[in-house]
């Protein structure tokens, strides 16, 4: 069996501000790559900041792809990346499915490979670093289960606007936010679910108004992911349901901090990215040191409402948004 590391908030030191830019200066063999679904959303930028500024401090050079959701694009910047001989690969795949390829790439070119995140349906690799997304997702489903509670809800529907479900941690959220709504006494029925595709605000914003029209007695909303969700909201408040829909989130960006002290965003289960890419960063030094990092390490999820927020924000700004705020 396997073993489990569960990763704590550690006392990094200060960390540079901003997203690297691709540095290639370095002799052969001396540099490392990140593949990334979209540096579109802020989880996968935090991500690849905290792998950057952990193997650059070990004297590596570092570049960063972005596979823009493609699977196609995704092969090609791999294809890229080995033949440019470089010493260790971190991957966050398009999805569980396309990831299998690039280990193959990888294994026959004898690259190391650690995965950030998403997950693999097979291949062989270092390190595999997650978020525990079920537990999370499970935290936020009692979340708005006590929020609908206190509105006198729980019979009414919930939607769900969820990221692919051909991805494990997809199915990990869904599975763990209607566990964690049933425990938290919702008896109400589900109002649909939409997987996104390109995971902007305007397609989640096109999904919630869908959802409003199709449930008129809709009274909650999951939303898996960071910025789509503000889309969700503009949907919300252009229904001028205002107060009658209640969004949960998942993930985060600066602008949720006030969203959710307000009470427009009721629960939130925060990953930690730049935790996530220091992780996956140490997982690959180990390995070209000669080293065998943990197969399965775990980092836990932020469970933040407008109750706990303050008491989160000084490791929030640390492991979620790495210091933007």
């Amino acid at each position: 069996m396997e073993r489990r590391t569960f990763i704590k908030m550690g006392g990094y030191a200060a960390l540079a501000a901003g997203l690297g830019v691709p540095s290639l200066a370095a002799a052969a063999g001396k540099n490392i790559v990140y593949l990334t679904p979209g540096l579109d959303l802020p989880f996968w930028r935090y991500l690849s900041k905290g792998i950057e500024d952990t193997v650059k401090a070990k004297g590596y050079g570092f570049q960063v792809l972005d596979s823009h959701n493609s699977a196609q694009t995704q092969l090609q910047n791999a294809q890229d990346s080995i033949g440019r001989k470089i010493a260790g690969l971190v991957l966050s795949p398009t999805d569980s499915s396309t990831a299998p390829s690039v280990l193959a790439l990888a294994q026959r070119a004898k690259v190391p490979v650690v995965i950030g995140d998403i997950g693999t349906n097979s291949g062989d690799y270092a390190s595999f670093i997650v978020s525990d997304n079920y537990k999370g997702a499970y935290g936020v489903g009692e979340g708005l289960a006590a929020a609908l509670k206190k509105k006198g809800w729980l019979g009414d529907s919930v939607g769900i606007i969820a990221i692919s479900q051909a991805r494990k941690n997809g199915q990990a959220r869904t599975k763990g936010f209607l566990d964690g709504l049933k425990a938290g006494g919702f008896t109400g029925k589900q109002a649909g679910m939409q997987q996104m595709q390109s995971y902007t605000a305007q397609e989640t914003f096109t999904f919630t108004q869908d959802m409003l029209t199709a449930n008129p007695g809709m009274r909650g909303l999951f939303v898996q992911t960071d910025q789509p969700s503000i889309g969700a909201l503009r949907a919300i408040k252009a229904a001028r349901r205002q107060g009658q829909v209640l969004l949960a989130a998942f993930d985060g960006i600066p602008e949720f901090i006030d969203l959710i002290k307000s009470g427009q965003i009721v629960v939130d289960g925060m990953q930690q990215p730049y935790l996530m890419g220091v992780t996956s960063g140490k997982a690959l030094l180990e390995v070209l040191d000669g080293k065998t990092p943990e197969k399965d390490i775990q980092v836990p999820v932020l469970a933040v409402t407008s109750e706990n927020i303050e008491q989160q924000l000084p490791t929030i700004r640390k492991t979620v948004f790495a210091s933007e705020v």
